[in-house]
């Protein structure tokens, strides 16, 4: 089987997950990894038997490698996302696609311009629990969809992060944070987005930082930290999505509801691969766990990376393309842009609604 050669930018606490999976799949071979601190690439390729750690430069150079993994921090991906397809490589970059919608589309744009692929996570919706879910909406186990909510409710970063401060800034957030993996599943269960409404608040106007090293630390907020809004999808579904790091007390919401004509189906945090999958179809009165009908319920970040070079190796399509990736980023600014002028947010973008996995494309 012909492999496709892959490198690695950003070597942090991610880049474990994508070492050790991609390794797992017989069509890719991760032959080199990159950082800006060379010695942090030295120590993950040497732990996970990479045979080149390098400079980010000498990585982007290398005319062996065919496609770069870009994991460097969110304000760094649409340079390093040009910068690999300028020097003529694939790329698949960790979410967001960009920071600001600008810097998505120069990513398309460049790509395009140069014959070549761009892929995003997040993955999590290849794996066996939305997929089990995309499958019964499809086998019409809950009827015609009607309706849908989602919720990422927490107290915020700062209660365990050794560096929160970013989540607080322009950027961050718990839409720009959180929101690609339930606008992703979102998009992957019922199809685009066509309009947005959104209300969003800073409720604490400084954060103290809770976790070591930097426990005491004051953090000036200044992006929204609870976002509300409206969804309509193309298809007539309408959606609603709250996310938040104001709710000191927890929640006890489902992360992603499905309301349809025949019953309702309770999706799994799209944060994970695996489930419960849950469904109460009409007149039953409560719910019942429904067996995983795919593998990869486990940690499978890769798997994008995996689909997306077999379209490489073989043509065809892949499923966390940028154009879902792009219009997952609109529709996160779509809610602040809502708020910020009192009114819908109507989408520029549209994408297709991802096809379900075949079974082949599972690690082994």
């Amino acid at each position: 089987m012909k492999k496709l050669k892959i490198g690695i930018i950003g070597c942090g606490n991610i880049s474990s997950i994508y070492m050790e999976n991609c390794q797992k799949f017989p069509h890719l071979e991760l032959i080199a990894c990159a950082d800006l601190d060379v010695e942090r690439a030295q120590s993950q390729a040497e732990k996970f038997g990479v045979p080149k750690a390098c400079s980010v430069e000498e990585l982007l150079s290398d005319p062996a490698i065919e496609l770069v993994i870009n994991l460097t921090i969110p304000k760094a991906h649409a340079i390093v996302c040009i910068q690999a397809l300028e020097a003529g490589k694939h790329v698949y970059t960790e979410k967001p696609l960009a920071v600001t919608r600008e810097e998505g589309r120069q990513i398309l744009e460049t790509a395009k311009k140069k014959n070549l692929l761009v892929g995003s996570a997040p993955d999590t919706f290849l794996g066996a629990g939305i997929q089990t879910a995309i499958h019964l909406i499809e086998q019409g186990e809950i009827g015609e969809p009607i309706g849908a909510s989602a919720f990422m409710i927490c107290r915020g970063h700062e209660h365990w992060h050794p560096d929160p401060a970013f989540y607080y800034d322009t950027g961050g957030g718990p839409m720009f944070d959180m929101g690609p993996y339930y606008l992703t599943a979102l998009v992957a269960l019922l199809g685009p987005i066509k309009r947005i409404s959104g209300s969003v608040r800073i409720s604490y106007p400084e954060r103290t930082v809770l976790s070591q090293p930097k426990a005491g630390t004051k953090i000036e907020v200044s992006t929204p930290t609870h976002i509300s809004g409206v969804i309509d999808f193309a298809s007539g579904v309408i959606g609603n999505i709250t996310t938040s790091f104001d709710a000191f007390g927890g929640t006890s919401l489902p992360p992603i509801e499905i309301y349809g004509s025949e019953g309702t189906l309770l999706v799994p945090d799209p944060n994970t691969f695996g489930g419960p999958v849950k469904i109460r179809k009409r007149d039953e009165n409560e719910f019942k766990e429904v067996p995983l009908a795919y593998g990869n319920a486990q940690n499978s970040r890769g798997l994008g990376v995996a689909d997306m070079a077999k379209a490489i190796l073989e043509g065809g399509n892949y499923r966390a393309n940028g154009d879902l990736a792009y219009h997952v980023l609109e529709a996160m600014h779509g809610f602040h842009d809502s708020s910020d002028n009192g009114k819908h947010y109507l989408m520029e973008s549209t994408c297709s609604r991802p096809e379900s996995v075949p079974f082949e494309l599972q690690a082994k």
